[in-house]
């Protein structure tokens, strides 16, 4: 799974949710969404602002944590 981890690079940057969305030009609400893995994807464009805003990497950002191993079912 794909984990975000805008929440860190804000507080690294010393940055509230406002501000960020003022830069990115997006809402609140979709920031919010979106630091709590609400959603299923994030366009191209809006994560290079959200970089460039945050003076970061996507990679800073955007985490990949394996899900656990599914138990193997017999057949």
């Amino acid at each position: 799974m794909i984990v975000v981890n805008l929440d860190v690079m804000l507080a690294k940057r010393k940055m509230r949710s406002k501000e960020l969305s003022e830069l990115v030009g997006i809402t609140e609400a979709n920031l919010s969404l979106l630091k709590s893995n609400k959603v299923k994807g994030v366009r191209f464009d809006t994560l290079e602002k959200i970089c460039a805003a945050l003076d970061c990497q996507p990679g800073d950002i955007l985490e990949y944590r394996p899900e656990a191993a599914l138990p193997a079912v017999a057949v």
